[in-house]
């Protein structure tokens, strides 16, 4: 497993996912993350984030010292080689021409550059530079405008690299990250399959015999939550409220899909309850709040009239539970509620099995599960569905339209091979 130590990057996710598409489970902390909590966690390895500030500044982030002595194999990318740099006794300095965008690494060697031949594009962002090396680093690349863009720790260990390996600008950037992965000896199991194995295992010891609710919307994360309960054997009830604002045929698909698979799936005909509650409402902010608030309340008499239920199962996803922090902008975790509002009575325990997941991996555990790419592959829609969509007034009229015009879009889109 490795930890990606976030000084605020606008990358830091992107990070977190090239290593998973590498195979290699990852996870996000605060930059300033105390060794004794990052231990906690048995890394493998360690990645220091690039970020906004300057080493040079007074509030500029900084990792616990002793995380670069604890022995564990660390790279750190951008603003995270400046620190490797400064905090180990090398020297940063203003870079004398600031690089932005693509460069050239006209000269690597080393492990990490390893498979890679002759001139490689990287991508630059940033106005420090690594003028000395710490004691007994070597340089393990160049630019023509900067003489150390990567850099290598005497036991092999650690290593430094000025440039962005994680986008898609930096063509051979994976395979940089790959070689680290090797170098670090870090497992490389975070499979799809192996991911849905321990998903049912944990499933199955946290619900036990008791009763799972939650709620479908036709999106890929709730339909894949509700299959997941019905591969794991929990005792779960899933509720599809069709608030007439859904897109054409949206209901009878998601209905046909989860039945024939397995799940035991409720849908409530909720259309002239929230038609009515439109009635007359033209503003966009209001009809949000119309329609969360009959949502919940729909919910909850499923809730009371079908329970009692232990547990609240939750579609939420690992970018949901990661915000920005005030400050140094390095990730931190927060509770997420999908399902916001609910009356406390109810007592319920939330259930989020994707909670540490990206999208993709949960499409990914959609196709093993036997989602169909019609509901697996669909493009997200907001919660209020064509409500939103609708100028003025929500009418069954002016939703009939948006349903047709929204049928022939997405049609045209996957005949002309963009709609994916």
């Amino acid at each position: 497993m490795v930890l990606v130590l976030d000084f605020g990057s606008q990358y830091t996710r992107l990070i977190a996912r090239r290593l998973r598409e590498l195979r290699a489970f990852s996870l996000i902390l605060p930059g300033d993350t105390p060794l004794e909590e990052v231990l906690k966690h048995r890394p493998q390895a360690l990645i220091l984030s690039g970020g906004p500030k300057s080493v040079f500044q007074p509030d500029a982030p900084r990792p616990d010292p002793r995380l670069l002595s604890s022995g564990l194999p660390v790279l750190g990318i951008c603003y995270g080689m400046q620190l490797l740099a400064q905090e180990l006794g090398g020297k940063v300095e203003r870079a004398g021409r600031a690089e932005y965008g693509k460069a050239l690494l006209t000269r690597h060697r080393g492990p990490l550059f390893r498979g890679l031949q002759g001139e490689v594009q990287v991508w630059m962002s940033h106005a420090d530079a690594v003028t000395g090396l710490p004691p007994g680093w070597r340089v393990a690349a160049e630019t023509e405008e900067n003489p150390v863009a990567a850099m290598e720790s005497p036991d092999g260990r650690a290593y430094g690299v000025q440039f962005h390996p994680e986008v898609a600008h930096t063509p051979k950037g994976m395979q940089i990250l790959e070689n680290f992965l090797e170098l670090a000896g870090v497992k490389r199991d975070w499979t799809p399959e192996h991911v849905l194995e321990g998903l049912l295992q944990e499933v199955r010891e946290r619900a036990g015999k008791d009763r799972v609710l939650l709620a479908v919307s036709g999106g890929v994360d709730s339909s894949t939550l509700a299959l997941l309960l019905a591969r794991a054997g929990v005792d779960h009830l899933a509720v599809f409220v069709d608030h007439g604002l859904l897109r054409l045929g949206e209901r009878e698909e998601v209905e046909g899909a989860l039945r024939a698979l397995g799940v035991n799936l409720l849908v409530v005909e909720a259309k002239e309850r929230f038609l009515e509650a439109l009635r007359g409402v033209e503003d966009p902010e209001e009809k949000r709040k119309i329609i969360g608030r009959e949502f919940v309340a729909v919910f909850s008499e499923v809730a009371r009239e079908k329970g009692p239920f232990r547990f609240l199962a939750q579609g939420t996803l690992y970018p949901d539970v990661i915000e920005s922090a005030g400050g140094h902008g390095a990730a931190k975790i927060k509770s997420h509620h999908n399902v916001g509002g609910l009356p406390e009575d109810l007592g319920f325990e939330l259930l989020e099995p994707f909670r540490l997941l990206f999208k993709d991996e949960v499409r990914e555990l959609a196709l093993l599960l036997g989602l169909p790419d019609t509901i697996r592959l669909r493009h997200p829609f907001p919660g209020p569905g064509l409500a939103v969509r609708v100028l003025g007034e929500v009418t069954e009229e002016r939703l009939e339209i948006l349903r047709r015009a929204d049928d022939l879009f997405v049609s045209l889109l996957k005949e002309w091979g963009l709609y994916e």
